[in-house]
């Protein structure tokens, strides 16, 4: 995903955080608005940097100050309600067929409800619950292990509707 990164929000009352690397479009805004292409996968996602590149030179969306992320989920989402984890599947209506970057940059991990099939809001920044619980300065968790905890706890059950799922958010370069 191409986004636009955002500086911490004056709301955000979290002194640690500089700016926002959630996976969730709330605050850094994705590239596009690119469902109306009907270009990305079956998670919502694209399959590869050139996909992006493509649709934004053919819909002549500027790329400029826009950064780049690979995320890559956990397999098993946390229903909120059942209080358990459920495998998911991406969307069978769409092809999915990722292209592993062969360098990434771990940035950490963003906990992300899904009420449907699209990410909706990262709690983190969307509902400042990094005023309350520790992130880097990106507004992710430091640890896989540390967002599982924090979603079993029951700290995201309040925040948003849906279930919770955990990614693993990692910083490309553009080619």
């Amino acid at each position: 995903m191409a986004k636009r990164v955002s500086l911490r929000p004056e709301w955000l009352k979290a002194e640690r955080v500089e700016d926002i690397y959630s996976v969730s479009s709330c605050v850094s805004n994705d590239f596009a608005d690119y469902f109306t292409y009907w270009k990305h996968n079956g998670f919502w996602f694209f399959d590869s940097p050139e996909i992006i590149k493509e649709l934004s030179q053919q819909n002549s969306i500027e790329l400029t100050r826009t950064m780049l992320f690979f995320y890559e989920a956990y397999e098993f989402e946390f229903n909120i309600d059942e209080g358990e984890w459920t495998a998911f599947q991406p969307d069978p209506a769409f092809k999915t067929d990722i292209a592993l970057p062969t360098e990434k940059r771990l940035e950490g991990y963003d906990v992300v409800n899904f009420d449907g099939s699209q990410a909706d809001c990262s709690p983190l920044s969307c509902n400042s619950l990094a005023r309350d619980v520790e992130t880097n300065r990106h507004c992710l968790l430091a640890s896989f292990e540390r967002a599982k905890q924090l979603v079993e706890e029951g700290i995201f059950k309040n925040a948003e509707p849906g279930n919770n799922r955990i990614f693993a958010v990692y910083s490309l370069e553009w080619f």
